[in-house]
């Protein structure tokens, strides 16, 4: 066994005794979270019957457990569905049935971190995906989509009044969760090449000795929302240097891992970096993927993957809270997922990610035509969002302008001011290109073009 420690306000984080696996990868023991975790989270017992589902295949008990429907009342014998092929080439769709069994086990209660073949689907794909061994302390929860996960998450690891690390800008849907909790929000830089690691570094290394240090930092690490921006490898190394050594866990939000339509090879994500950089120890990042963006986002499943103790402590919120997962809803999509294997569903992945760098290129062109000299922005390489900084001089402020007279003439989009944790008044813009035809980019940015030209005192036909 090998130690390393780093205390911090009396609380040892970072360090924390690890184990090492055949493979050469550090393991943080269990022990290890309690000071991660939150009042509320140590205050949360497992549930007195869920903790139990599993010992009612015991070969030979009759349970008397739990308070499940009889399925032979339920009025749905069967589930059938349509799909179009993986392959876009193929023009035919593919007549699908959900397995009787599996069916069976989708229309009952089921356990909290999701229906048993899901969870292995997932694992495994994880594995591959990644390149992470099951031996080195993670494991996954199927969730209600990744929101649902990053909330118990954000609960399991925060207390009121804490700092926590957000990029800025960052997703507006963490920030309430941040504030109900009355958070000290840290803001961290971040530019075209995602977030700076500079100003993550500066943040933790001149932090008042006599304040609890952040325990989390959440990022967006591919396409961010809003920015639309991807973390570079150089980055990401040296957040996750930054990680060990200061005893922080990596909240990594990634539901557009999949929307990624670059030239280069994609970058590897935290969760596969650790295994594989520095210490090789693991145990820091948790990680959230989301079938929102390329299967459905009506179905609201998403899954999370970390390490044990941090999934336990997220289970448990679950069991009181909502108690699973649709199993229904992941019984239909694994049924899917077993149509097309781990290749199909990574084909169809690529496919979705060449129809977003389409849009991209078609929002891009607009942009040039309508905004050149008006506004400023930098490409993405991923997501489904451009961020871009209306020219309005020094004390430019896009909020009023956007929502007010730009909508007056008919054009609806965000201001950059409900991305920033602290509500600054900022130039910049946030518009999703995701499901515009053509026609209506060139009329939107043509209409936003004549908002920013009468805001100069220009006419609308000005060069």
């Amino acid at each position: 066994m090998a130690t390393s420690q780093v205390v911090i306000n009396g609380a040892d984080r970072s360090g924390s005794s690890v184990k090492e696996n055949s493979a050469g990868v550090s393991v943080l023991l269990a022990s290890s979270y309690t000071s991660f975790l939150s009042e509320a989270a140590k205050a949360r017992k497992p549930s007195p019957i869920r903790g139990l589902f599993p010992l009612e295949k015991t070969p030979g008990v009759i349970s008397l457990l739990a308070g499940k429907p009889n399925a032979a009342l339920f009025p749905f014998t069967g589930v059938q569905f349509t799909a179009r092929s993986a392959d876009p080439a193929a023009e035919e769709e593919t007549l699908l049935r959900v397995d009787a069994d599996l069916l069976g086990t989708g229309l009952q209660y089921a356990p909290t971190d999701g229906i048993a073949p899901m969870v292995e689907w997932l694992t495994s794909f994880q594995e591959h995906e990644h390149g992470r061994r099951r031996s080195e302390g993670w494991r996954i929860s199927v969730t209600a989509g990744s929101q649902d996960a990053i909330y118990k998450a954000v609960q399991a690891l925060v207390n009121p009044g804490d700092p926590v690390l957000i990029e800025k800008p960052v997703y507006a849907g963490v920030i309430p969760m941040f504030e109900t909790l009355h958070c000290d929000m840290i803001e961290i830089e971040t530019d075209a090449n995602g977030i700076q690691s500079r100003s993550l570094r500066e943040t933790l290394e001149t932090w008042p000795s006599s304040k609890p240090k952040p325990k989390i930092l959440y990022t967006v690490p591919y396409g961010c929302n809003p920015t639309g921006m991807t973390t570079t490898l150089a980055r990401r190394h040296e957040v996750l240097e930054l990680s060990r050594k200061h005893g922080i866990i990596i909240l990594e939000d990634d539901p557009y891992y999949f929307l990624y339509f670059g030239n280069e090879p994609r970058i590897p994500s935290y969760f596969t970096l650790e295994a594989q950089t520095g210490d090789r120890s693991v145990g820091r990042v948790l990680r959230f993927d989301s079938f929102s963006k390329i299967l459905s986002a009506g179905f609201r499943i998403g899954f999370v993957t970390g390490p044990t103790p941090l999934l336990n402590a997220i289970d448990m919120h679950t069991a009181t809270a909502n108690l699973q997962a649709s199993s229904f809803g992941q019984a239909v999509v694994l049924t899917l997922l077993h149509a097309w294997g781990r290749e199909g569903f990574l084909a169809h992945a690529h496919n979705v990610a060449q129809f977003y760098r389409a849009k991209r290129d078609i929002f891009e062109a607009a942009m040039r035509r309508y905004l050149d000299g008006l506004a400023e922005w930098s490409t993405p390489e991923a997501g489904m969002f451009f961020w871009f900084k209306l020219l309005l001089g020094e004390d430019g402020d896009s909020a009023s302008l956007i929502q007010t007279k730009a909508f007056e003439n008919g054009v609806l989009a965000l201001p950059g001011t409900v991305f920033l944790p602290n509500g600054a008044r900022t130039a910049y813009v946030r518009a999703a290109f995701s499901t515009l035809e053509e026609g209506e980019v060139n009329e939107a940015l043509r209409r936003l073009r004549a908002v920013l030209l009468k805001e100069r005192g220009l006419p609308e036909g000005a060069a």
